[in-house]
């Protein structure tokens, strides 16, 4: 092949590439742009009208779009109770697309959210007789900030969503609030240079939104500021509870007449006694690592959370500790017993570990390099005291 050729071939690879040229260098950061984006024939569906909390319709150029209130009624707020303890959460979620709050008019401010329900409502209900219209992209049902990170809440599906909503057609004005935690999948330039909307990234908080926008879209410092307080964090405990106690609870089951055999003496006795001490000392360990951890986070020593959930497994192993440890005077007793605070102890660490995805000041390099650390150890101690809680029948 001479080299004439071969640049003829190569022109001819790379000629299907001109028309997109506007994704190519969005497809690099934050995955391929949506049909709705990449294609004028495909046009996604409006939201619908039909949901259960939209309370009519305001008609706009661009036709019809779904009324929302800025009061939660009683269906909101039990979503959000059953969200908040892990039922159906990921399938907790809103249409994508354009929705009106309040009475907007072609002036009005354009919010950015995901389309997870608890942080759709929560926009809403933050913004009390603020008239607004609220672009929900499609991040499958997740919060803005994990979207974000998983690349769902991105450039592609936010000028994806500007184009299918037809929103330059609703409002007069070229601007899009984006919560400053969506930062991380949102390229403003990009966004400016693909639909013509300016990106403005607003505060952390949506109770700060107000604010922001009467201060000329202009943030302080402390609405740029993440906390993560006890509020905050308590919070977060019933979904990483709820996500453990299943495997708890079937663990526990299993191991309550496991832990009767090999004692001398009768069957049930033994399952009620030992078995006892195998399901406190399991729940001891979900309870030290998905709540006692969270919740003491800022004061249990040191920086590893598998660290603090072995501090925390501690405290609560004293109190099994101190129940169990003056009725059971045997040596092989204390040898089990030992063996079962061992386990609870790997437990906590573990789960206290998974609190890693729910913290503010994390690091996925930094989560990674403490899972290479402390996984091993964790296993040898799990290993160590199911050797020691078998090893402790053969001496009874």
């Amino acid at each position: 092949m001479t080299r004439r050729t071969m640049v003829i071939n190569f022109l001819k690879m790379m000629k299907p590439l001109e028309d997109l040229q506007l994704s190519k260098p969005d497809k690099a950061c934050c995955g391929a742009l949506p049909k709705s984006f990449t294609s004028a024939e495909t046009v996604e569906p409006a939201a619908r009208l039909e949901q259960a909390f939209v309370k009519g319709s305001v008609d706009t150029p661009a036709g019809p779009v779904p009324r929302i209130s800025h009061v939660l009624d009683l269906a909101d707020r039990l979503g959000t109770i059953k969200a908040r303890w892990g039922i159906r959460r990921m399938h907790y979620r809103v249409d994508p697309g354009l929705y009106a709050l309040g009475e907007p008019d072609h002036k009005s401010p354009v919010l950015v959210t995901a389309n997870y329900k608890m942080t759709f409502d929560s926009l809403r209900s933050s913004v009390e007789n603020l008239d607004a219209w609220i672009l929900a992209l499609d991040t499958n049902g997740i919060n803005v900030w994990c979207a974000a990170g998983k690349g769902t809440f991105g450039t592609a599906e936010l000028v994806g969503r500007v184009e299918s909503s037809r929103l330059r057609e609703v409002v007069s004005h070229k601007t899009l609030v984006v919560p400053q935690l969506g930062a991380p999948g949102v390229a403003a330039h990009l966004v400016l240079a693909q639909s013509k909307f300016r990106v403005v990234f607003g505060p952390v908080r949506a109770g700060d939104l107000r604010a922001f926008l009467g201060n000329g879209y202009k943030a302080t410092p402390k609405m740029r500021a993440k906390t993560f307080t006890f509020g905050e964090r308590a919070v977060l405990v019933p979904v990483e509870l709820m996500a453990a106690l299943k495997w708890t609870v079937l663990i526990s089951i299993a191991a309550f007449p496991l832990s009767g055999l090999g004692w001398p003496g009768e069957i049930w006795p033994n399952m009620v006694s030992h078995g006892t001490l195998a399901v406190v000392a399991l729940f001891g360990g979900l309870l030290a690592g998905a709540v006692v951890t969270p919740l003491l986070l800022p004061w249990l020593p040191g920086r590893a959370f598998s660290v603090k959930g072995f501090e925390a497994g501690l405290l609560v192993a004293g109190l099994i500790l101190a129940v169990f440890l003056p009725t059971w005077a045997s040596w092989p007793a204390w040898l089990e017993l030992s063996g079962w605070m061992a386990i609870s102890l790997t437990l906590a660490s573990f789960l206290a570990l998974n609190f890693t995805g729910s913290s503010t000041y994390t690091s996925l390099s930094g989560v990674r390099k403490e899972i290479r650390r402390a996984a091993p150890v964790q296993i040898a101690f799990a290993i160590l005291g199911l050797a020691t809680v078998v090893a402790s029948r053969f001496l009874a």
